[in-house]
């Protein structure tokens, strides 16, 4: 008898890194990126122009989503066919245009922010889109307003404080459906969740703890994916 060998995680971990130690990681060379969006579904006009807008108007336009995300985002949205979809933190709304993509006909989309000085960029977008009837924008703080927002949720998009992570995705749990998704934005936190936390730093320390959270939940099936700055995708079990 042919005794069958399986060689331990540890053996094919240093096999892999053996093998790949000369390959560029996608979170050091930008053209990565570049090809990927360039060879990906093209971006509507009204997104690249609200982009040059947050660009050109807003303090932090980094926070927004990227192309690429947001044509991810869309995708995911699309296989999902969302009836109701909650976004926590909207920002300039880039975002949510983009999950807006995948509705159901009779979907609706719950977007929640608590910054008042984006709502008028967030709402000449919202209604320039011609998913205007179906995005409904909510000003408060999430915890708040999650409470007001009936279920079953298809799909979930946490993008907001970090120190609330987990706040948020236990608030939402209840209310998902079986098989719904929860996408959680910034898990990588601009590389930072490598190393040893700063125990000043409440936003790394968060989300380490939050990805920690999802890796051990039994009642999702989680897979981290190194985009941009990581997004966890979150299956409801």
């Amino acid at each position: 008898m042919v005794m069958q060998f399986q060689p331990s995680l540890n053996v094919l971990n240093m096999q892999y890194q053996k093998n790949n130690t000369q390959l560029a990681s996608e979170g050091i060379n930008q053209d990565w990126f570049t090809y990927a969006t360039e060879h990906s579904d093209i971006v509507p006009e009204i997104l690249i122009e609200l982009e040059k807008e947050t660009y050109q108007k807003v303090l932090q336009p980094r926070m927004i989503c990227d192309r690429l995300q947001g044509r991810f985002l869309s995708l995911i949205s699309n296989l999902v066919k969302a009836n109701t979809i909650v976004e926590i933190g909207t920002y300039t709304g880039y975002s949510t245009l983009s999950l807006a993509e995948g509705f159901t006909d009779n979907g609706k989309i719950h977007t929640i922010d608590c910054n008042e000085e984006l709502v008028n960029i967030q709402e000449r977008f919202f209604k320039k889109s011609k998913y205007s009837h179906k995005i409904k924008r909510h000003l408060g703080k999430a915890i708040d307003v999650l409470t007001k927002i009936e279920g079953p949720y298809d799909l979930v998009f946490i993008d907001a404080d970090k120190e609330n992570y987990i706040v948020y995705f236990e608030n939402v749990f209840p209310k998902m459906r079986k098989g719904g998704l929860i996408i959680s934005d910034n898990v990588m936190w601009s590389g930072k969740v490598l190393s040893e936390a700063n125990p000043k730093d409440s936003k790394t320390i968060a989300i380490k703890r939050f990805n920690k959270k999802l890796m051990m939940d039994h009642r999702i099936q989680t897979t981290l994916l190194p985009l941009r700055d990581g997004l966890t995708l979150s299956r409801i079990l």
